[in-house]
């Protein structure tokens, strides 16, 4: 690894961790309505205008903002404008054909992937079985899964707002309103976010535009069709709502999409800016910055562990090569680290976009990026979601910690009793069993099987890989296996429908149950919750929860890859 990756790294890093307060302490100050009356009255502030946006989007819609509502209606209304959201999408890919806004004359989508895109974009987890610039029309992108990349990343948030309030509340059934907080989050955090981005990556070269596709002469004297389209605006929020779904086939890798070590660098960081800032949002809103902190330190940790892994794995011999670092499957314009970086960043916060392919890292990598996922996406993990499941294992820690000291376990003055550790066990259960248990199902029969391109453990590892992608939420697909099938479309939708609602649904019954609680003073028999001891503690549980649970199907795959590997085999 050359110096300037060094300095890359830590610049990159060093500005996240800069940016984190700012963004989290102005997301704090939207989410609590806490906005200076002198400062939104001037001119040249754009909360002026943010809040004239909600107002109107209030009386169109006819909200009442400050209607507050139990964990039962806010979950009541996230899981009806889902799921209305769903039949939306994919009756408009049923119907693509007759559509403006459609100057390839793409043809209808069929059922099975209209089921499995409308699933994945509807759970922000942006699966693709198609290659968009050959199957889904502009008015689908961008009225489809564009507008959907803002709502289920929105939706993230909402969940983690409700969560907070039940920590925070003392005594009471209310945890917001849903409709308020989704509004805020797409007004305040996610356009402004996304038009920023966006022009700076059309200023760099990436496509944004309603033309026609274009045919051109290649120097061989074929004629070769050249897609474009309305890429950067998608591409925008496909980062910063850590959705993933790419423009174009290629995803990231495509020049159209990501053109320079510039946008590279860009799309990289919109990864991480927002489940960054969520830690610091929270911290803030609950009183106690220091928490927030405690949970952003021990993602990190999570993080950097990671990208060290993959990268002492990426850059040591190949026994099979006889070379050290392989640039088969990787970028050229970005090289082994920024490809590396990309894979570990985009597994950690639940993102299907990809720069390389995934299926061409060495074992111990790839073996990396899937556990990543299986932890439940909570290194730093989604929009949102990647919060409110690492508080799902900080609920489990705390628990874990009161029966080691035999005292009834708190966290921030809540008591967490059988109610709150049964919930959060169904959430860590209901992705694991989508992972095992439809990996179990793909491996023994024909339909599941056909579709796999390499055999042996790598073979293995392409199914688990996006059973385990899907269940996450993440997206992103190991290559190789050929997913646009009835059986995976079917299965795999079925699968990021159970890893988001599955999840969702018992946070907010924890959420309800907190809120009605009262807030314990601490004693001396307090288990703190933000040292070091109870980060290392907090780290123990999520590696021996994820250990232990995926361990015997990793063994199967690229476990046993990377020992044959070192032994001069490969599949």
């Amino acid at each position: 690894m050359k110096t300037f990756d060094v300095i890359q790294i830590v610049l990159f890093f060093g500005a996240l961790i800069v940016l984190t307060p700012i963004l989290g302490k102005y997301m704090a100050k939207v989410f609590s309505g806490d906005f200076s009356d002198q400062l939104s009255k001037s001119y040249w502030n754009p909360i002026r205008y943010f809040r004239l946006f909600e107002k109107i989007i209030y009386k169109i819609c006819g909200i009442k903002p400050n209607e507050l509502m139990n964990w039962k209606s806010y979950t009541i209304s996230l899981l009806v404008f889902n799921f209305i959201g769903f039949l939306f999408l994919f009756f408009l890919q049923l119907i693509q054909k007759w559509l403006p806004a459609n100057p390839q004359h793409l043809g209808n989508v069929e059922v099975a992937l209209s089921f499995n895109t409308a699933a994945s974009f509807v759970t922000n987890t942006n699966w693709q079985s198609y290659a968009g610039e050959t199957t889904l029309s502009y008015l689908v992108q961008m009225l489809g899964l564009t507008v959907q990349n803002f709502l289920s990343a929105a939706t993230g948030i909402t969940v983690i707002l409700a969560l907070i309030r039940g920590l925070k509340n003392k005594t009471t059934n209310d945890l917001g309103n849903f409709w308020a907080d989704l509004t805020r989050s797409i007004i305040y955090v996610l356009i402004p976010l996304s038009i920023i981005l966006a022009v700076m990556l059309v200023s760099q070269g990436v496509v944004q535009t309603f033309d026609n596709y274009t045919t051109v002469n290649t120097l061989e004297g074929a004629k070769q069709t050249i897609a474009v389209g309305p890429a950067a605006s998608q591409i925008a929020i496909k980062m910063l709502g850590t959705n993933g779904g790419g423009f174009f086939n290629a995803n990231s890798a495509h020049p159209f999409e990501n053109p320079t070590p510039f946008t590279n660098f860009l799309e990289m960081f919109a990864l991480l800016i927002i489940p960054m800032a969520l830690t610091y949002t929270f911290g803030k809103m609950i009183g106690s910055v220091k928490q927030g902190w405690t949970i952003f330190i021990a993602m990190f940790i999570l993080c950097i562990v990671g990208f060290a892994i993959m990268l002492y794995s990426e850059y040591s011999n190949n026994p099979v090569l006889q070379h050290a670092g392989i640039m088969e499957g990787k970028e050229t314009r970005f090289g082994i680290m920024n490809s590396v970086l990309f894979a570990n960043i985009t597994t950690d916060v639940s993102c299907g976009a990809v720069n390389c392919m995934h299926s061409s890292l060495t074992p111990m990598s790839g073996m990396i990026a899937t556990i990543n996922m299986m932890l439940g996406e909570i290194v730093f993990g989604g929009v949102g979601a990647g919060m409110y499941g690492m508080l799902i294992f900080v609920i489990l820690t705390v628990f874990i910690a009161g029966l080691m000291v035999g005292r009834t376990p708190e966290y921030l003055g809540k008591k967490i009793e059988a109610k709150e550790v049964k919930m959060a066990i169904v959430a860590v259960l209901a992705p694991n069993f989508v992972i095992l248990a439809f990996t179990a199902i793909a491996v023994m029969i024909p339909a599941g099987l056909s579709s796999i391109l390499n055999t042996g453990p790598h073979g293995f590892t392409e199914i688990l890989y996006a059973f385990t992608s899907a269940a996450a939420n993440n997206g992103s697909a190991f290559a190789g296996l050929n997913a646009n099938t009835n059986f995976y479309n079917i299965m795999l939708g079925i699968g990021m429908i159970i890893g988001r609602f599955a999840i969702i649904i018992p946070v907010m019954a924890i959420a309800g149950s907190l809120s009605a609680k009262k807030i314990v003073p601490q004693s001396s028999g307090t288990f703190k919750t933000d040292s070091g001891l109870f980060i290392g503690l907090l780290i123990a549980v999520i590696l021996i929860v994820g250990a232990l649970t995926h361990f015997p199907a990793l063994s199967l795959g690229s476990i046993i890859e990377h020992f044959l590997m070192l032994s001069g085999k490969t599949f």
